[in-house]
Protein backbone atom coordinates (compact mmCIF):
# COMPACT_ATOMS: atom_id res chain seq x y z
CA UNK A 1 0.00 0.00 0.00
CA UNK A 2 1.62 3.32 -1.00
CA UNK A 3 1.90 6.56 1.37
CA UNK A 4 -1.22 8.13 -0.64
CA UNK A 5 -3.48 5.01 0.02
CA UNK A 6 -2.50 5.12 3.79
CA UNK A 7 -2.87 8.95 3.86
CA UNK A 8 -6.41 9.61 2.01
CA UNK A 9 -8.62 7.65 4.24
CA UNK A 10 -7.58 9.93 7.36
CA UNK A 11 -7.52 13.12 5.35
CA UNK A 12 -11.61 12.54 3.96
CA UNK A 13 -12.13 11.64 7.64
CA UNK A 14 -10.50 14.33 8.85
CA UNK A 15 -11.99 16.68 7.13
CA UNK A 16 -16.04 15.49 7.51
CA UNK A 17 -15.61 14.66 4.03
CA UNK A 18 -16.24 10.48 4.40
CA UNK A 19 -17.75 8.82 1.53
CA UNK A 20 -21.00 7.19 1.45
CA UNK A 21 -22.62 4.36 -1.22
CA UNK A 22 -25.67 7.64 -1.01
CA UNK A 23 -23.32 10.44 -2.42
CA UNK A 24 -22.51 8.02 -5.66
CA UNK A 25 -26.86 6.92 -5.50
CA UNK A 26 -28.09 10.73 -5.55
CA UNK A 27 -25.23 11.49 -8.82
CA UNK A 28 -25.14 8.92 -10.65
CA UNK A 29 -28.95 6.90 -9.81
CA UNK A 30 -30.35 6.12 -12.72
CA UNK A 31 -27.44 5.86 -15.10
CA UNK A 32 -27.54 3.21 -17.58
CA UNK A 33 -24.20 0.66 -17.38
CA UNK A 34 -22.56 2.10 -20.26
CA UNK A 35 -23.26 6.17 -19.45
CA UNK A 36 -21.89 5.12 -16.32
CA UNK A 37 -18.79 3.93 -16.76
CA UNK A 38 -18.45 6.55 -19.31
CA UNK A 39 -18.39 9.20 -16.38
CA UNK A 40 -16.29 7.37 -14.36
CA UNK A 41 -13.91 6.82 -17.25
CA UNK A 42 -14.15 10.62 -17.85
CA UNK A 43 -13.11 10.94 -14.24
CA UNK A 44 -9.98 8.37 -14.44
CA UNK A 45 -8.76 10.69 -17.07
CA UNK A 46 -8.97 13.30 -15.71
CA UNK A 47 -6.92 12.52 -12.65
CA UNK A 48 -4.56 10.35 -14.03
CA UNK A 49 -3.54 13.27 -16.07
CA UNK A 50 -3.47 15.91 -13.17
CA UNK A 51 -1.42 13.01 -10.78
CA UNK A 52 1.23 13.31 -14.28
CA UNK A 53 1.16 17.21 -14.47
CA UNK A 54 4.34 19.23 -13.12
CA UNK A 55 2.12 21.83 -11.66
CA UNK A 56 0.45 19.78 -9.56
CA UNK A 57 3.10 17.94 -7.39
CA UNK A 58 5.67 20.45 -8.36
CA UNK A 59 4.07 23.07 -6.17
CA UNK A 60 2.82 21.15 -3.43
CA UNK A 61 -0.85 21.39 -4.33
CA UNK A 62 -3.35 19.53 -2.19
CA UNK A 63 -4.82 19.08 -5.24
CA UNK A 64 -2.26 16.28 -6.19
CA UNK A 65 -3.33 13.90 -3.23
CA UNK A 66 -7.45 14.20 -4.36
CA UNK A 67 -6.40 13.53 -7.97
CA UNK A 68 -4.41 10.03 -6.76
CA UNK A 69 -7.32 9.37 -4.87
CA UNK A 70 -9.50 9.56 -7.50
CA UNK A 71 -7.35 7.67 -10.08
CA UNK A 72 -6.93 4.81 -7.53
CA UNK A 73 -11.26 4.62 -6.58
CA UNK A 74 -12.47 5.70 -10.10
CA UNK A 75 -9.81 2.82 -11.28
CA UNK A 76 -11.21 0.48 -8.84
CA UNK A 77 -15.05 1.69 -9.54
CA UNK A 78 -14.40 0.85 -13.79
CA UNK A 79 -13.11 -2.26 -12.66
CA UNK A 80 -16.46 -3.30 -10.95
CA UNK A 81 -18.68 -2.08 -13.79
CA UNK A 82 -16.61 -3.86 -16.22
CA UNK A 83 -17.84 -6.78 -14.65
CA UNK A 84 -21.26 -5.61 -14.37
CA UNK A 85 -21.56 -4.73 -10.67
CA UNK A 86 -21.82 -1.24 -9.69
CA UNK A 87 -19.62 -0.80 -6.39
CA UNK A 88 -21.48 2.35 -4.77
CA UNK A 89 -18.77 2.78 -2.25
CA UNK A 90 -16.02 3.10 -4.85
CA UNK A 91 -18.35 5.23 -7.09
CA UNK A 92 -18.60 7.40 -4.05
CA UNK A 93 -14.97 7.71 -3.28
CA UNK A 94 -14.19 8.42 -6.61
CA UNK A 95 -17.04 11.04 -7.68
CA UNK A 96 -16.13 13.33 -4.07
CA UNK A 97 -12.35 12.90 -4.86
CA UNK A 98 -12.76 13.92 -8.48
CA UNK A 99 -14.71 16.81 -7.19
CA UNK A 100 -12.48 18.11 -4.66
CA UNK A 101 -9.47 17.83 -7.34
CA UNK A 102 -11.65 20.35 -9.17
CA UNK A 103 -11.50 22.86 -6.21
CA UNK A 104 -8.94 25.56 -6.51
CA UNK A 105 -7.12 25.65 -3.62
CA UNK A 106 -7.11 29.06 -1.63
CA UNK A 107 -3.93 31.23 -1.82
CA UNK A 108 -2.59 31.06 1.76
CA UNK A 109 -2.66 34.47 3.47
CA UNK A 110 1.10 35.33 4.74
CA UNK A 111 1.15 37.71 7.54
CA UNK A 112 2.31 41.03 7.15
CA UNK A 113 6.44 40.52 9.43
CA UNK A 114 6.27 42.21 12.54
CA UNK A 115 7.32 45.80 12.62
CA UNK A 116 11.46 46.55 13.43
CA UNK A 117 11.51 47.68 16.93
CA UNK A 118 12.93 50.83 17.35
CA UNK A 119 16.53 50.87 19.20
CA UNK A 120 16.53 52.00 22.50
CA UNK A 121 18.88 55.00 23.02
CA UNK A 122 19.79 55.33 26.52
CA UNK A 123 22.36 58.17 26.36
CA UNK A 124 23.52 58.66 29.67
CA UNK A 125 24.69 54.70 30.27
CA UNK A 126 24.00 52.42 27.10
CA UNK A 127 26.11 49.72 28.90
CA UNK A 128 26.98 48.25 32.29
CA UNK A 129 28.71 45.04 33.23
CA UNK A 130 29.57 43.79 36.97
CA UNK A 131 32.93 42.08 37.37
CA UNK A 132 33.51 39.28 39.95
CA UNK A 133 36.25 40.18 42.97
CA UNK A 134 39.33 40.61 42.09
CA UNK A 135 38.55 39.91 38.38
CA UNK A 136 39.22 42.15 35.02
CA UNK A 137 37.41 39.30 33.04
CA UNK A 138 34.06 40.51 32.05
CA UNK A 139 31.02 38.87 33.65
CA UNK A 140 28.94 36.45 31.38
CA UNK A 141 26.66 39.01 30.17
CA UNK A 142 28.77 41.37 28.91
CA UNK A 143 28.85 40.01 25.36
CA UNK A 144 25.36 40.34 24.80
CA UNK A 145 25.38 44.29 26.66
CA UNK A 146 28.41 44.57 24.29
CA UNK A 147 26.30 43.38 21.21
CA UNK A 148 23.42 46.01 21.78
CA UNK A 149 25.88 48.33 22.41
CA UNK A 150 27.61 48.02 18.60
CA UNK A 151 23.81 46.94 16.83
CA UNK A 152 22.20 50.09 18.27
CA UNK A 153 25.34 52.55 17.98
CA UNK A 154 24.55 53.42 14.49
CA UNK A 155 20.48 54.06 14.61
CA UNK A 156 21.34 55.96 17.67
CA UNK A 157 23.88 58.28 16.19
CA UNK A 158 26.37 57.21 19.23
CA UNK A 159 30.04 58.17 17.35
CA UNK A 160 32.81 57.29 20.32
CA UNK A 161 32.63 55.86 23.63
CA UNK A 162 34.34 56.24 26.89
CA UNK A 163 35.07 53.10 28.76
CA UNK A 164 34.84 53.48 32.88
CA UNK A 165 36.37 51.11 35.46
CA UNK A 166 35.47 50.70 38.81
CA UNK A 167 36.09 49.05 41.87
CA UNK A 168 34.82 48.27 45.29
CA UNK A 169 36.29 49.64 48.43
CA UNK A 170 38.32 46.45 48.96
CA UNK A 171 42.08 46.45 48.58
CA UNK A 172 44.25 49.61 48.57
CA UNK A 173 43.76 52.51 46.04
CA UNK A 174 47.22 51.79 43.82
CA UNK A 175 45.68 47.93 43.31
CA UNK A 176 42.44 49.53 42.94
CA UNK A 177 43.36 52.03 40.64
CA UNK A 178 45.13 49.41 38.36
CA UNK A 179 42.09 46.55 38.45
CA UNK A 180 39.49 49.58 37.19
CA UNK A 181 41.83 49.95 34.49
CA UNK A 182 42.46 46.52 33.33
CA UNK A 183 38.52 45.77 33.40
CA UNK A 184 38.14 48.77 30.93
CA UNK A 185 40.81 47.31 28.95
CA UNK A 186 38.69 44.13 28.87
CA UNK A 187 35.27 45.71 27.84
CA UNK A 188 37.19 48.03 24.95
CA UNK A 189 38.99 45.12 23.59
CA UNK A 190 35.36 43.30 23.65
CA UNK A 191 33.66 46.01 21.64
CA UNK A 192 36.66 46.81 19.02
CA UNK A 193 36.10 42.47 18.79
CA UNK A 194 32.18 42.88 18.04
CA UNK A 195 32.62 46.19 15.75
CA UNK A 196 33.26 49.33 17.22
CA UNK A 197 36.25 50.82 15.96
CA UNK A 198 39.16 51.77 18.05
CA UNK A 199 39.40 54.88 17.22
CA UNK A 200 36.10 55.38 18.80
CA UNK A 201 36.66 53.86 22.46
CA UNK A 202 38.72 55.44 24.76
CA UNK A 203 39.22 54.29 28.59
CA UNK A 204 39.72 55.63 32.15
CA UNK A 205 39.69 53.99 35.27
CA UNK A 206 37.75 55.34 38.51
CA UNK A 207 39.02 52.51 40.98
CA UNK A 208 37.02 53.07 44.18
CA UNK A 209 36.69 56.78 43.87
CA UNK A 210 32.86 56.43 42.57
CA UNK A 211 31.10 53.41 44.38
CA UNK A 212 27.71 52.75 42.62
CA UNK A 213 26.61 51.96 46.21
CA UNK A 214 28.53 53.68 49.24
CA UNK A 215 29.91 51.54 51.25
CA UNK A 216 32.72 51.59 53.89
CA UNK A 217 36.18 50.93 53.20
CA UNK A 218 37.45 47.71 52.93
CA UNK A 219 33.53 46.12 51.80
CA UNK A 220 33.16 43.61 48.90
CA UNK A 221 30.31 45.56 46.61
CA UNK A 222 29.12 43.74 43.28
CA UNK A 223 27.99 46.81 42.20
CA UNK A 224 30.67 48.58 42.81
CA UNK A 225 33.21 45.92 40.59
CA UNK A 226 31.49 47.53 37.28
CA UNK A 227 32.49 49.23 34.05
CA UNK A 228 30.11 51.46 32.34
CA UNK A 229 29.90 51.98 28.89
CA UNK A 230 29.27 56.04 27.81
CA UNK A 231 28.47 57.92 25.26
CA UNK A 232 31.31 60.94 24.79
CA UNK A 233 29.36 62.97 21.95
Amino acid sequence: MTKTNVLMPLALAATGLAATPALAQENWAGMDRDTLRGQVQQRYDAALAATLDPAYFNANDPRYIWASEAKAQCGIALGYLKSNTRDEVSLSKCWMAYDRMMQVPQPRVVPAPEPTPAPVCNRELPGLIFFEFDSATPGSDASEIVQYVTQNAAACNWRSFNVVGHTDTSGSNAYNLGLSQRRADAVASLMSVQGISQSAISTSAKGEEEPRVPTADGVRELQNRRVEILVNN
